[in-house]
């Protein structure tokens, strides 16, 4: 069942929010949302509610971040992503402003709340309490999300004036994690856990999702004890009880939506508030517009083996000639590759011929195969499968739900946390990545039990495979210190090049260690307010 936070949003989404002025830190929903007149029912609080959820995230962003990092390469056009990646962005680009901009409108929504939610008569006092909750929620993984791409941002817990707006300076980074860390405490409490919202309120922010996003407080600060110990409680069900679900594949489809791993997710739904990324991300054979991007070569090569092994350590039985068989099971769950049988929402499979001239071999018309640089198919030799709506209608306006919190990422933090601290052993091991591969589909030994190798390395490259194209993978780069390297230099697609004898090599990408850990603070804003300082490099 689709939450009611999609209905009241869709019903108020037009007129909820309107820009008077250039300040972005001073976006102002129209009068109506600001009046007195307008907070009488809870219904309408719900309204402005549902609207700061909408603000939260969203699916262009979602995987936008992802074309940050070298699990995607965009082959067409020159976007925003590629922009940043080429090393070439200053402080006009759109997605600084962008990002900048829908933050702090959805903090404002937020302040709106707050500042009229007693006003509604009679309105119940848990309900509001609650609700409260929920925006301060909101609220704090905004700020997060700001300090986590500017550093130090313009920080204010209130309603500010377009006078403050323009003359606000930037908080250290520091204090705005303290703020968000001590908002999460003091609200979880008040939320429910998992299982207890009413059918219609499915979906909503509970004690799991708070303490998820606390925990990734710790973990892009790499403070391992703290992390631990909020991961360990959510495993422990301190927070509500969740699992994995049975199924890698069909964790992501559409009717298995809001399962026992989800923790939070975006909610969407057909005819009403839907995403098309997919359109230029799946083969054009099974409705794909254009690609725009594609799996890099060197995600492909970090999914392992069937037993467990590195497709380059001794002993995996990797055969470059062949290099897609007895692979990862969830490298065919999230990645289209050469002859990959694409299986259709009404249950037929099709071929995929990608490697240039196999079509004709087979006998087919087919417009999927690498054809070179600036093509409409793919640029690497891979397409997206993972997040594929086989529900969506023809465009794919999908209607499927975006995890943004799910259980095994609580897991593979604590793996990671436990690790870190030297505290790895057998019992963790078989509590976390034993528990992920197993429902992963590995059944060889030596895939499952405690390995004697880099378990830092296994950890990290079990975070890439796990999560590939769920967002999360530009945030642990960064913290690792791992994007100085991966992300200079040219990221390669298959071996298609030169009559399929060579990788294809894709255009250069490169990365200043001293400007590009974060976002240039917008120029536009500095242009309005003097106190803006800006970030080295730009």
């Amino acid at each position: 069942m689709k939450t009611k936070i999609i209905q009241y949003t869709i019903i108020f989404i037009a007129a909820l929010i309107s820009l008077s002025s250039c300040n972005d830190l001073d976006l102002a929903p129209t009068n109506k949302f600001t009046d007195a007149n307008y907070w009488t029912s809870p219904e309408k609080a719900a309204a402005v509610l549902n609207m700061a959820y909408s603000q939260m995230f969203g699916a262009n962003y979602f995987f936008a971040n992802e074309r940050l990092t070298d699990n995607l390469y965009e082959g067409r056009g020159n976007t925003d992503e590629k922009i940043i990646t080429s090393g070439q962005a200053d402080a006009a680009l759109g997605r600084f402003a962008n990002e900048w901009r829908n933050c702090y409108e959805g903090i404002k929504t937020c302040h709106i709340f707050l500042d009229n939610v007693d006003l509604v008569p009679n309105m119940d006092a848990a309900l509001k309490e609650r609700m409260i909750a929920e925006i301060r929620f909101i609220r704090a993984s905004l700020f997060f999300r700001l300090t986590n791409h500017y550093g130090d941002v313009p920080f204010f817990d209130y309603n500010i004036t377009l006078l403050e707006a323009n003359t606000i300076s930037r908080t250290p980074k520091a204090e705005v994690v303290t703020f968000v860390r001590d908002e999460l405490n003091e609200i979880v409490n008040t939320l429910p856990k998992k299982g207890e919202y009413a059918d219609k309120d499915k979906g909503r922010i509970t004690q799991g999702a708070v303490m998820t996003l606390l925990a990734r407080t710790y973990l892009y600060e790499n403070d391992w004890t703290n992390l631990a110990l909020i991961t360990g409680k959510i495993i422990n069900g301190d927070y509500g009880q969740y699992q994995l679900f049975p199924s890698y594949e069909e964790l992501f489809l559409p009717e298995n939506e809001q399962n026992e791993e989800v923790i939070l997710d975006m909610g969407y739904t057909l005819n009403l508030r839907t995403w098309g990324e997919m359109y230029d991300a799946i083969p054009l054979s099974v409705g794909g517009r254009i690609n725009a991007f594609a799996p890099t070569q060197e995600l492909v090569d970090d999914f392992v083996m069937r037993n467990g092994s590195g497709i380059h350590e001794t002993g995996s039985g990797y055969n470059e000639d062949n290099p897609y068989v007895n692979r990862d099971p969830r490298f065919g769950a999230s990645i289209v590759y050469h002859a990959y049988q694409w299986k259709k929402g009404d249950g037929s499979v099709s071929t995929i011929y990608i490697r240039p001239g196999s079509s004709a071999d087979a006998g087919v018309s087919n417009l999927d195969e690498y054809a070179g640089p600036g093509q409409n198919s793919t640029a690497t030799g891979y397409y997206i499968r993972k997040y594929f709506d086989p529900t969506a209608p023809e465009g794919m306006a999908a209607g499927l739900n975006l995890i943004l919190m799910r259980y095994a990422d609580v897991l593979l933090m604590y793996a990671e946390a436990k690790n870190e601290l030297g505290e790895m052993n057998e019992a963790v091991w078989n509590q976390t990545i034993r528990l992920i591969r197993e429902r992963a589909g590995f059944t060889d030994a030596s895939a499952l039990n405690y390995p004697t190798g880099d378990l830092r390395n296994i950890i990290r490259r079990e975070r890439r495979t796990e999560l590939a194209f769920e967002g999360l993978r530009i945030f642990d780069i960064r913290r690792w210190g791992t994007i100085e390297t991966l992300m200079n230099g040219n990221p390669h697609g298959a071996k298609f090049a030169a009559n399929n004898t060579q990788y294809i090599q894709l255009d250069l990408r490169r990365f200043d260690k001293e400007r590009d850990y974060l976002f240039a603070i917008p120029q536009s804003q500095r242009d309005i307010n003097e106190s803006l300082t800006q970030n080295n490099g730009y």
